[in-house]
């Protein structure tokens, strides 16, 4: 019998690879002693960047459903682990200190066994500090090699940071393949050099799109990696990951010693987890999800982010062709807008520096060859439109480029005013664990288990915000209320209520609710209505694309009211688009007379933000 190889369950990523949303902790709870019965996980991945956000995004306290997720690997002996975007904690933007030390004790407190920390820039300034608080706080501290293709990431570049990791204490390596483009030869020797190193367990993590992942597989298993992340059906391949039979099988045969599947369990679990598709959740996966796609090879996009990138292309595709009929030219279609997309992001990858194309980095190259794409469909030039979060990873506040960036990006900077950043990451994002202490005291909220309600907040602001004022979870079936009555058009279905629609009442909007037919469930409430009464006089600041409205992005900021003087150029707000803020300028001196909106709003292109006279 041949070497050990453990299979994990990418749980959490085999739904975030899919579409937008996960199941609800109900759903969780019932399908865990069905994957546990198939007797073949050493591991399951069942919380973690992404994931724990989204509870917020339905309305769903993301602690108490970690707490009873986990309970029942533990109980059966197997490992959970998590994923931990280092600088980053849970969340696309850097986390100060004082949080991510609290979001390992939180996290152990509930029942995680392992984070695997990751640095979308593979700065090793981001990731050390996490393995130490990490291993404080008792977990084991897995350090991972984010992979892509370039010729700035050689084997030699991911050995030494490797060697890094493990001088610093990581307990194991992760090669974290999220866009399955690691070619298997490249891997292979990599795992080789890594055991050379040390022999620390290697867990191998890849997705199925490009479709080199099952060779990548068994190269990595021949050099001496310990643990596969796999997924199962009706959620594996496709964007996603390669099922934990095909890999059984695959390995069983090259001579391994590899777990046996209970076949009776997996068609259990398979089939909960399509009933949860059908329940909501297949509402949020595109149908394009669940296909391999080899044009991945080339912008080396991840699994992860795939899922919800279609989402957003329906949003984008709407409002690109909504310009070209206002225009008289030809409508694109989703086919054309994806081959753009794909192209540009070849195209601004190298000169961004290569950011590895993994959260958050991915979503900035992408959103700013969407934006480029966008800006020239509707006649404007390419980087007309730069996010701040964009321009933070391009200046080094993020942490170190691998690459160079493109001298043009260089020079628009200067001209900008922009400053560049050298300094260690952690130092622009100081302590401020007891401002939302202070804020959870004047909300009379509970601090939470183990401080687990302060974490949530410190962690995700604005989300747990509208999650304690309901505002999450009415717009959450709000969104699906729409999307199901779309999916039963033509079927004679009826139409799910509740609905709730916007109206414009006099240049005031309001957001109704219609009930069931005797009208007693129909409520009317000011969903937006302008912050100062009466509509205000001046020019329209106007949205540039659809989002959510925000007055600040954190805490750090003060938000301008109506009677502020504001300049020319000034940032006066935000729309938050493809998970960037993007900051929104004043076109010309004056007084805001009118806030059109209020924080957290759906907001469509060319809708009214504010006044400005």
């Amino acid at each position: 019998m041949g070497r050990e190889i453990k299979f994990s369950l990418v749980f959490r990523d085999m739904w975030q690879s899919a579409g937008k949303y996960q199941p609800r902790v109900d759903q969780l709870v019932k399908v865990a002693p069905a994957i546990i019965k198939m007797g073949c996980f050493a591991r399951v991945e069942t919380n973690g960047g992404g994931f724990e956000q989204v509870n917020l995004l339905f309305g769903e306290n993301p602690n108490k459903a970690v707490r009873q997720w986990t309970k029942p690997f533990h109980e059966a002996g197997i490992q959970t682990h998590m994923l931990d975007r280092a600088l980053n904690g849970l969340r696309m933007s850097p986390v100060p200190a004082d949080v991510r030390k609290l979001f390992y004790k939180v996290k152990k407190a509930q029942g995680t066994d392992i984070t695997r920390i990751f640095c979308g820039l593979n700065d090793a300034r981001n990731v050390i500090p996490s393995i130490k608080y990490s291993k404080e706080a008792g977990m084991i501290a897995q350090a991972s090699l984010c992979i892509t293709y370039s010729p700035i990431h050689t084997v030699e570049y991911y050995t030494n940071l490797a060697k890094q990791f493990i001088e610093a204490g990581a307990d194991e390596i992760c090669l974290k393949d999220m866009a399955g483009i690691g070619r298997p030869a490249f891997l292979g020797q990599l795992t080789k050099n890594i055991k050379s190193i040390k022999d620390i367990t290697i867990q191998y993590h890849s997705h199925a799109g490009p479709g080199f992942n099952m060779a990548s597989i068994l190269e990595v298993c021949n050099n001496g990696c310990d643990i596969i992340d796999v997924g199962m059906e009706p959620l594996s391949w496709g964007t996603g990951h390669a099922d934990v039979i095909a890999v059984q099988a695959m390995l069983k045969d090259a001579g391994f010693q590899v777990p046996e599947i209970n076949m009776a369990a997996y068609m259990e679990v398979r089939t909960i987890v399509q009933e949860m598709m059908d329940d909501f959740l297949g509402y949020y996966i595109p149908k394009r999800n669940r296909l391999m796609n080899s044009l991945l090879i080339g912008p080396g996009l991840p699994g992860g982010m795939m899922g919800s990138l279609m989402t957003d292309l329906e949003t984008n595709l709407e409002s690109i062709n909504k310009w070209k009929e206002k225009n008289g030219k030809p409508k694109l279609s989703q086919d054309e807008l994806l081959i753009k997309l794909f192209d540009e992001v070849k195209y601004v990858w190298p000169k961004m520096g290569y950011p590895c194309l993994v959260t958050p980095f991915s979503q900035y190259v992408k959103n700013m060859a969407l934006m480029n794409v966008m800006q020239m469909e509707k006649g404007k030039e390419r980087w007309s439109m730069i996010a701040d979060d964009i321009w933070d990873m391009m200046l080094g506040k993020a942490g170190a480029l691998p690459g160079e960036l493109d001298p043009m990006l260089v020079e628009k900077a200067k001209a900008e005013g922009r400053e560049f950043h050298s300094e260690d990451p952690q130092s622009n994002f100081p302590d401020n664990l007891d401002t939302f202490r202070e804020e959870m005291k004047k909300e009379g909220w509970e601090l939470g288990q183990d401080d687990e309600e302060l974490f949530e907040l410190a962690m995700h602001p604005q989300q747990y915000r509208a999650y304690k004022s309901g505002k999450a979870k009415s717009d959450f079936e709000e969104d699906l209320a729409k999307r199901k009555a779309e999916a039963n058009k033509g079927t004679g279905a009826s139409l799910a209520l509740p609905q709730t629609i916007t109206v414009d009442v006099n240049g005031q909007k309001y957001a109704v609710t219609l009930g069931a037919n005797d009208g007693s469930a129909a409520t009317t409430t000011a969903g937006a209505a302008p912050a100062a009464g009466a509509p205000g006089e001046g020019a329209e600041l106007t949205s540039p694309l659809e989002g959510k409205f925000y007055l600040t992005k954190d805490s750090s900021e003060t938000p301008v009211k109506v009677g502020d003087v504001v300049k020319k150029g000034q940032r006066v707000c935000y729309v938050e688009a493809m998970k960037t803020f993007n900051a929104i300028s004043a076109e010309a001196d004056g007084v805001i007379t009118e806030i059109c909106l209020t924080s957290g709003s759906s907001v469509a292109e060319d809708d009214v933000l504010m006044r400005i006279k």
